[in-house]
């Protein structure tokens, strides 16, 4: 397993009306989730575009979501926003720097942090309708264009970041260091030829 070392920018939770999160300190991590957070549960109901028929009471597997700090600058530039766009707008519990792809980490891919906290990641955050409507009422282009509703989503596929687990439990704070263990696939799951 290879492992990269990033630094927590800033934490986030909370449940406002526009998806929006509340930037903290530091943040309570349980095995069911952030404390203080919408989606602090072992459940959730599906919606349209799961497995199961929406409204299924299934695993909840985005108890946690994370950007990164280079994913963001990305999408300002291939929005050409005149503002910056932030992880607390996006509904982000977690900004996180030097871990350029963060949206690609494989499933199974680990962040721990210094309080033995470990969050395991599920899969990447697809750009969501309900988003792009926030994103395209708080952002303008440099050029004073409004932004359109259906643009964010097109930007932001595959940099809009991870979803996960609750590992182990712990506290994460502002300005903690992170260490991304990717997940490999085991050399004895790998089935030699013949």
């Amino acid at each position: 397993m290879t492992d990269l070392t990033g630094r927590v920018i800033s934490v986030h939770s909370g449940s406002n009306s526009d998806l929006s999160k509340d930037e903290h300190p530091s943040i309570r991590v349980e095995l069911d989730g952030i404390v203080g957070d919408r989606h602090r549960s072992y459940t959730r109901k599906t919606w349209s575009g799961d497995k199961q028929p929406e409204g299924t009471v299934r695993r909840n597997e985005r108890q946690w979501s994370a950007v990164s700090v280079e994913e963001l600058a990305d999408l300002q530039k291939e929005l050409d926003l005149a503002n910056p766009v932030s992880a607390a707008s996006l509904g982000a519990n977690l900004c996180i720097s030097g871990i350029g792809q963060l949206s690609r980490l494989p499933k199974g891919s680990c962040l721990t942090f210094p309080s033995g906290c470990t969050l395991a990641v599920e899969e990447y955050n697809p750009p969501c309708k309900d988003m792009g409507e926030i994103m395209a009422n708080l952002h303008t282009t440099r050029s004073g264009k409004a932004l359109a509703a259906t643009s964010f989503s097109k930007a932001a596929k595959l940099t809009r970041g991870i979803v996960g687990v609750v590992e182990a439990a712990g506290v994460i704070n502002a300005g903690d260091e992170v260490v991304v263990t990717i997940y490999e696939t085991p050399a004895w799951l790998v089935r030699s030829p013949g």
